[in-house]
């Protein structure tokens, strides 16, 4: 019987790792350094985040050109403050209002303070604050300034709550500590429960944490030059924490097997590095691939989050290859010192469960590829349902003064409010080339607006100073985020102002914030085909050169479009439907955000790929030696299948905790990827994987020779 072959370890890794398992010290004060550089540095650039998006182009961004030319005053960043009483009328304490409403005028950047409007029972006032700067730049530290302006209407008992453009400064900055410190925590059981001693859980944990450190500190370090998404920070923090963390037990788990073979602790972190480290840096150069795809969708706001995450995953496996060996150099034999139960080696007997469980698969193969297609099939039937869009301040915390504004305006009634004053539409219109009077079309477009189903209110269009535009305000009888003011929006914009205009030589564009959300939405839905085609084919061609074949390759991007799909789907069942409205604290179903399944994509992508590398690795390293197909297969499951368990069960913990942090967006992102890694590690890569490989038989490794010639040789 043919024995396999020594496994292939790129002698330059092997050589890095045992470096650094030999001078420990010397490694870890490097990292010391770093991570001092650039948390003082973080701190020394100031960084700036911001949700703003720019699409030139777009009828929302002409618009906004046109009105800020001609007017510019009504393009300046503006913000809401809402005075409610829940009981008699506002102008019984107008004293205190009228107060607040100064000290707000007197407030820096402040432009004006129009007359407030006022609902019909007096119970709410809506008054508007101009600015001469963008309020993201004036900071979280503004609100304060807010708050003592409004403090005489509290002081009177009047309710005060901020909407607007205010909320990009009100929101508190992401702070999910207390989801990172859970995460941490559960991940610490689960590693105890993986290796059995206390040093050996701590090690991917301490090293995965001052990665993490350092890759924050860089994202705040480059913030300072490009802004980044209010979510970048988080999703560094999570992406780097999860992965910091597998890659780090990959490594450990090596170390750790070649101790209990007799090896020196040098030269097992050498192994290590060489071999599950070369499967790391393979695994983490995908990621990358993927996250930085992003950047062909054309839109700088989504391809800077993949940067950020990208920040944070090639710091996580730089620390792997360098802070992770040198660990293990340190603690040596030591390592299962504090035991919490005898260490448990790598599987690899003909005759454990693992093998046995490979047999039952192979016996049983296309009732197990079945089976293992039931699931995620049924999770991404929901996806034919998903419904792209912006969720707004009405899904913010109940009480917070953000979530207080809204409901207060889309409580109230009369001109400026109801649920649509929440998210109005500006309609321009250019008049310069028209051929026809202003006075006509501002006539037949305002009779036209006010008789669109759907539309609360229409003002009546007027001239801007320049008299070269019309401008109108309309307000949607729903919210921002409901499928109706979005179906109002492209009724507005394929119907309604097209026939209005219609041989008048003038020509309107619906702009405003939330013009802008759907214009945004429905660029990235035009562009996520690209995003996932561009990914496809360059994980194929890296997967084709580390694995020598034409048929895994296209089977691992087949299986992680379904595991995309299905958490896809997962997410519109929790989150749009409204299954976990109660579990996450959202008031209600809300709209998928527009950018969330790009990001998914990309990130699911690339972190199933990770798992996939990994155990094709071995699948492979059998495969070179014995040139048999079962006994490759169920090698690989017999030797990663506990560790890439315990690694998925991991990075599943630390997405989950994030599901508690006050931000939708990272809600959505943390539960759609825990929900997508838990099932690839399951049911894709222990049911479907192991059954399409025993399917194909030989012919999973099968490459023309012609192309083998040419292809690179990038072993896993």
């Amino acid at each position: 019987m043919p024995t396999a072959a020594p496994e292939r370890r790129p002698a330059g890794l092997a050589r890095l790792g045992a470096f650094c398992a030999r001078h420990p010290w010397w490694v870890l004060a490097a990292w010391i350094v770093l991570l001092v550089a650039a948390l003082g540095g973080r701190k020394a650039v100031g960084p700036t985040f911001s949700d703003q998006v720019s699409l030139p182009g777009t009828q929302s961004d002409t618009g906004k050109i046109l009105l800020t030319a001609s007017d510019p005053a009504a393009n300046r960043p503006n913000g809401q403050v809402v005075f409610h009483v829940a009981a008699g009328t506002v102008s019984a304490h107008q004293q205190a209002v009228d107060q607040s409403l100064g000290n707000l005028k007197a407030l820096p950047h402040v432009t004006g303070v129009p007359t407030p409007l006022t609902s019909t029972d007096g119970r709410t006032v809506s008054a508007t604050v101009s600015f001469d700067e963008q309020l993201a730049q004036l900071g979280h530290g503004y609100t304060a300034r807010l708050d003592d302006a409004t403090e005489p209407a509290r002081a009177a008992g009047v309710g005060v709550g901020y909407g607007g453009d205010f909320t990009q400064i009100v929101r508190p900055p992401a702070n999910d500590l207390l989801s990172e410190l859970v995460g941490i925590g559960a991940a610490l059981v689960v590693l105890l429960a993986a290796f059995g001693s206390v040093g050996a859980a701590v090690t991917p944990l301490i090293t995965a944490l001052v990665a993490v450190a350092v890759g924050t500190g860089v994202v705040g370090i480059v913030a300072g030059v490009i802004t980044f998404a209010t979510a970048a920070p988080t999703l560094a923090t999570m992406l780097g924490l999860g992965v910091g963390i597998d890659y780090a037990l990959f490594l450990t788990t090596r170390f750790r097997q070649d101790l209990i073979e007799g090896r020196s602790p040098v030269d097992a972190a050498g192994r290590a590095a060489g071999t599950s480290g070369h499967a790391i840096a393979v695994a983490a150069i995908t990621v990358v691939v993927a996250l930085l795809s992003l950047y062909a969708s054309g839109l700088s706001f989504i391809g800077r989050l993949g940067l950020a995450a990208t920040i944070a995953v090639l710091i996580s496996a730089a620390a792997a290859l360098t802070l992770v060996p040198a660990a293990l150099g340190l603690a040596g034999r030591s390592i299962d010192r504090l035991a919490v139960r005898r260490p448990v080696a790598e599987t690899s007997s003909a005759r454990d469960s693992w093998h046995r469980y490979a047999g039952l698969i192979e016996r049983h193969r296309w009732t197990s590829l079945a089976a293992g297609l039931v699931l995620p099939v049924v999770c991404a039937v929901p996806v034919f349902s998903m419904r792209l869009g912006h969720v707004d301040a009405g899904a913010d915390p109940s009480g917070s003064t953000t979530r207080n504004a809204y409901d207060w305006v889309a409580g109230a009634t009369g001109p400026g409010f109801g649920p649509g004053a929440n998210g109005p539409f500006t309609v321009v219109t250019d008049v310069r080339h028209a051929t026809v009077p202003a006075g006509q079309i501002s006539s037949d477009l305002s009779h036209a607006l006010q008789s669109t189903h759907g539309v609360a209110s229409a003002t009546q269009p007027q001239p801007s100073p320049d008299g070269a535009l019309l401008v109108s305000t309309v307000t949607p009888t729903t919210g921002p985020q409901t499928a109706s003011t979005s179906d109002l929006f492209r009724t507005l914009t394929d119907d309604t102002l097209p026939g209005a205009l219609h041989g008048t030589g003038a020509k309107a564009y619906l702009t405003g914030t939330t013009a802008g959300r759907l214009d945004f939405r429905d660029t990235v839905a035009r562009r996520l085909p690209i995003i996932i085609g561009i990914v496809l084919v360059l994980a194929y061609l890296l997967l084709m050169s580390v694995f020598r074949s034409l048929v895994i390759p296209l089977k691992a991007v087949l299986l992680n479009l379904l595991t995309t799909a299905a958490s896809w789907g997962a997410l519109v069942a929790v989150f749009q439907w409204g299954w976990g409205d109660a579990v996450l604290g959202l008031p209600e179903g809300v709209p998928i955000e527009s950018y969330v399944p790009m990001m998914m994509f990309a990130i699911v992508f690339g972190l199933s790929m990770d798992y996939e590398i990994f155990l094709l690795s071995r699948m492979a390293a059998v495969w070179d030696g014995t040139h048999d197909n079962t006994r490759a297969v169920a090698g690989g499951l017999a030797v990663t299948g506990r560790v890439v368990s315990s690694a998925a069960l991991i990075m599943t913990v630390v997405f989950l905790s994030f599901t508690a942090s006050p931000t939708v967006v990272v809600k959505m992102l943390a539960l759609g990827l825990a929900f997508s890694v838990i099932l690839d590690a399951t049911i894709v890569r222990l049911v479907l994987v192991p059954s399409l490989m025993f399917l194909m038989g030989s012919s999973n490794w099968w490459l023309p020779r012609r192309l083998a010639r040419t292809l690179p040789h990038l072993h896993a």
